[in-house]
């Protein structure tokens, strides 16, 4: 037989093989569950405060969303020029206050003089909240402290090639230790660098989210046959329902998350029915800009 005929046999073989044999020799594990997810589901967590109701990532919206029973909050933080840990989406405070530039540009003194309440609009078109006490930049100690009984979903924002990128995860541990809050936090980040670096500090304390790129891969081999060799690092997928018109929602997929103990999460889900349907299909938490109604949908189906 000619050589390269044999060498191509030999590794379709190999090859078959070891898609065959994965089954037998990968031993996949389901995550410890961490203190951070032992509360009876579903989770409902206001996004950036319930930004509907009120000026997104201010105390406004905190305690207007810690008026609807919900488990807690889903924020952003960000880095200032003094390295403080804020909590704000932008890297830049233009959309959502009344000054301008980047955020690692202003010291946290800078920050509070700027009014976060100056773009909001209520239902009626009103600037309601400009000027408004409450309508502050927010650091993410004050908040903690603030809401000592609410859970808090912290999403690492600043890119990890930038300078507070590459602080903000020894800084934000820091952080948590001082506030033993350790399992009142849950740590995540799109950017699964982020991820990695803060739990090299945390070393597993506490609870962490997977980033994008493990989503995918999650993703990927769960509908190419291979789930059974995905192996997760997060305890977390927090994830849309879909992503250019591809599903991440059915029912299949999130069994497959919970057979690993992963809680499974939906953002940004703002309409009623919606946010049942992911819960009958098994969605651990939901994260909305609308507080007010998932407190009406899970007092009416889901009470604890």
């Amino acid at each position: 037989m000619n050589k390269s005929v044999k060498t191509a046999l030999i590794a379709s073989g190999l090859y078959v093989g070891s898609v065959f044999g994965s089954k037998l020799l990968v031993s996949q594990t389901p995550k410890a569950i961490k203190p951070f997810f032992r509360n009876r589901s579903p989770y409902v967590f206001a996004h950036r405060g319930g930004l509907i109701l009120a000026p997104e990532h201010t105390m406004a919206a905190f305690n207007i969303a810690s008026q609807y029973d919900i488990d807690g909050f889903e924020i952003d933080i960000r880095l200032t020029k003094d390295e403080q840990i804020v909590v704000l989406h932008d890297a830049n405070v233009d959309r959502v206050s009344n000054g301008s530039g980047l955020v690692s540009d202003h010291t946290l003194a800078e920050l509070e003089t700027l009014d976060f309440g100056y773009y909001f609009k209520d239902i009626n078109g009103e600037y309601t909240y400009r000027g408004h006490n409450d309508a502050k930049i927010v650091t993410l100690e004050s908040l903690l402290k603030a809401f000592p009984n609410l859970k808090i979903n912290i999403d690492i924002k600043d890119h990890p090639s930038t300078k507070a990128g590459q602080l903000v995860p020894s800084l934000l541990y820091r952080l948590i230790q001082d506030l033993n809050a350790f399992d009142q936090v849950l740590v995540t980040s799109f950017h699964d660098e982020q991820i990695v670096r803060f739990n090299q500090y945390a070393n597993g304390r506490v609870a962490i989210g997977s980033g994008e790129q493990e989503v995918r891969n999650a993703f990927l081999l769960f509908n190419s046959g291979f789930g059974h060799l995905f192996q997760p690092k997060g305890d977390t997928f927090q994830i849309p329902t879909n992503v250019k018109g591809i599903r991440l929602d059915s029912e299949k997929f999130i069994h497959f998350m919970q057979s690993l103990n992963l809680a499974v999460g939906y953002w940004v889900v703002n309409q009623i029915d919606e946010m049942d349907q992911l819960l009958q299909k098994g969605a651990h938490t939901i994260v909305t800009d609308r507080p007010d109604i998932a407190h009406h949908l899970i007092q009416e189906k889901y009470k604890k």
